[in-house]
């Protein structure tokens, strides 16, 4: 129940100002002659939300809820510059030619940087709430942001209009293009939208599923996949057809990566692990098991023997994405199982979802979201120590068991607008039920 500092809307404009540009950090990190190649990439002050990597696949870039970008040399394990610009978590960044990235950002702007350069080039505000997602256009040549001001925006990287996609009810979590060009967008509402080439009275083609959708990637022949917050990662094609389904069983899906070859989807889950999926078997081929963080980012690199992870353990991660060994030692030891006490309580067991997250005792302090410690009885966006939004504090809700239960049965953004807590949410009530009478007990101060 990650209640943390949400929208921040601010004037629109679309060149940078000196005003709203921060410096850039270059070079936070020298090669070492004694860095081994295979070392994990670590810089981010928070989990890493974001990956994207360069077209030659030697340079990557990140987002993370600190707040900041960083450049990567992927086989120097180092960091080569620090973006610091956006004004909230970077939820989403983007690898374009000739050396540009783009990131964007909870704040609700986009930043386009050139390699090398201190500041963004450009920076667009035409959004008005946070933004979830970027795509690029096969040819290079547009930008797609979703977010969660409910649409979807298509932008040419020469300049000109943006075209805006309406129709979602709700956040818009996720967009991609087809290889032919149309943007497709998943949103909180559980639809998937395949929008038509170019703005016409056309409407979208429409395919409702079960649950809501965090992540789309597309194929080259033209297949999508989407996957959300029921665990299950669907194949369909662009009129909708679902081909196939993989079941992850009880692990929301935030986040999907398509090999480059097209053979094998890569699906990050909350509780951790990494699904690489054979697409036209439909199964599990094998699963990346890290450190049991929530892994909320991945890429492969252009050749499709890497895969790189990011995740709640603030580390950009390399794996073989033949074998699934990582590369380099799991420089993060599994951490100490906090719910090992609560061994046999099924309570517990729907808990380890948000335990990531949320601790559980005073001790134990904050995470990226609040603690839950006296939580029964609290007013939203009262926790001591911890950064809320104005949208959170001007809710009038107390936690107990009928509102905890409410916020796992409608989902955070539609109970609690404002929160960038992952989208979840519990269908079944004995899984609720459990859930609210485990924290009844464990989160108890006296």
């Amino acid at each position: 129940m990650a209640q943390t500092s949400g929208l921040s809307v601010r004037p629109r404009f679309s060149r940078l100002t000196g005003r709203h540009a921060r410096s850039i950090c270059a070079v936070l990190l020298l090669l070492s002659t004694s860095l081994p190649a295979s070392a994990q990439l670590r810089g981010h002050g928070g989990p890493v939300r974001a990956l994207a990597i360069a077209a030659d696949g030697r340079m990557a870039i990140s987002g993370g809820f600190d707040h900041s970008a960083i450049l990567w040399g992927i086989d120097q394990g180092a960091a080569l510059a620090i973006l610091r610009f956006h004004d909230g978590a970077v939820n989403a960044v983007a690898a374009l030619d000739e050396g540009r990235f783009v990131t964007a950002s909870e704040d609700g702007r986009i930043a386009l940087w050139q390699g090398g350069r201190p500041e963004p080039v450009e920076v667009f505000s035409d959004h008005s709430g946070p933004i979830a997602a970027l795509a690029v256009s096969a040819d290079g040549t547009r930008l797609a942001s979703a977010s969660w001001d409910g649409t979807a925006h298509i932008r040419s990287l020469a300049g000109g209009p943006v075209r805006v996609l309406r129709g979602h009810a709700g956040n818009v979590n996720a967009v991609a293009f087809l290889a032919d060009g149309r943007p497709v967008t998943g949103g909180y509402d559980a639809t998937l939208r395949v929008w038509p080439l170019a703005e016409t009275a056309e409407p979208p083609r429409i395919v409702q599923l079960p649950s809501p959708i965090n992540a789309v990637a597309v194929t080259q022949d033209g297949e999508i996949a989407a996957a959300g917050a029921d665990s299950v990662v669907r194949f369909l094609s662009a009129d909708g057809t679902i081909r196939a389904s993989v079941d992850l069983a009880t692990n929301p899906v935030i986040g999907l990566a398509v090999s480059p070859d097209g053979r094998r989807v890569a699906a990050a889950t909350v509780a951790g692990t990494v699904a690489l999926i054979d697409r036209s078997a439909a199964k599990v081929a094998f699963s990346l098991v890290g450190p049991g963080l929530p892994v909320w980012s991945l890429a492969f690199r252009p050749d499709g023997s890497e895969l790189l992870t990011g995740g709640g353990d603030r580390l950009v991660r390399r794996w073989d994405a033949r074998t699934g060994e990582p590369i380099g030692p799991l420089s993060m030891a599994r951490p100490v199982d906090a719910l090992a006490a609560y061994k046999g309580d099924h309570g517990a067991e729907v808990f380890r979802a948000c335990v990531a997250c949320h601790t559980l005792t005073p001790e134990e302090g904050n995470r990226a979201g609040p603690t839950l410690s006296g939580v029964f009885g609290r007013r939203i966006a009262t926790a001591d120590g911890y950064k809320f939004s104005q949208a959170l504090k001007d809710l009038d809700i107390v936690w107990d068991a009928r509102t905890i239960s409410k916020l796992f049965e409608v989902g955070p953004s539609r109970y609690t607008p404002g929160t960038k807590m992952p989208e979840q949410t519990i269908n079944d009530p004995a899984d609720r039920e459990a859930l609210v009478r485990f924290l009844e007990r464990a989160t108890k101060t006296q």
